[in-house]
């Protein structure tokens, strides 16, 4: 053998003391609830509190709300701890209940909406982070994880939808929306 190369597996950074334990209380009136695209998005841990390896937020999706179609460059998943959402994913349509969890690639085209009658509540995880800051800058802060944002009148929807797209490759986000608007 004429070099020898170390096979053994990298040891395990040393623990970082400045890092503190998050804990994170869904009803939380201190935590950010965000309104946006008729949903609301509550900042249970943001990038700040995980070094930047993920963001979780807790979604609370009333009945016909979901976000339009749209792609980014980052892992996201989805795990649904009450309804059903219908899922659409590079154009195939399905139908997550409550206890499962799905995937969505980074950069796959993908939304999802609530066709059903009752409010949906998703736990999404976003890794790395970053996604929590596009909704903190386009959404609307409300009081509870489940109050809804303000109704938007036909000027405002164009000027959020104008807004959205904007800020949208700041986020490394595509909204893939078709001509006129969102569905």
């Amino acid at each position: 053998m004429t070099d020898s190369q170390d096979t053994s597996p990298p040891a395990v950074p040393a623990d970082d003391p400045q890092r503190k334990l998050a804990v994170a209380r869904p009803e939380d009136a201190s935590l950010a609830h965000i309104g946006l695209v008729g949903d609301t998005y509550t900042i249970l841990l943001s990038g700040e509190d995980t070094a930047g390896r993920y963001t979780l937020i807790d979604m609370h999706v009333p009945p016909g709300g979901g976000p339009p179609p749209h792609r980014h460059d980052f892992e996201e998943m989805f795990t649904v701890l009450e309804g059903e959402v219908e899922l659409t994913f590079r154009g195939e349509h399905m139908v997550a209940r409550a206890g499962e969890t799905v995937n969505v690639p980074a950069n796959a085209p993908h939304a999802f909406t609530n066709a059903s009658g009752q409010p949906v509540r998703l736990l999404c995880m976003c890794s790395p982070s970053g996604q929590e800051e596009f909704f903190l800058e386009v959404g609307v802060p409300v009081a509870t994880r489940t109050e809804p944002p303000p109704r938007l009148d036909g000027a405002e929807q164009a000027a959020f939808i104008a807004k959205s797209q904007a800020l949208a490759p700041k986020y490394r986000t595509e909204l893939l929306l078709p001509p006129g608007g969102p569905r």
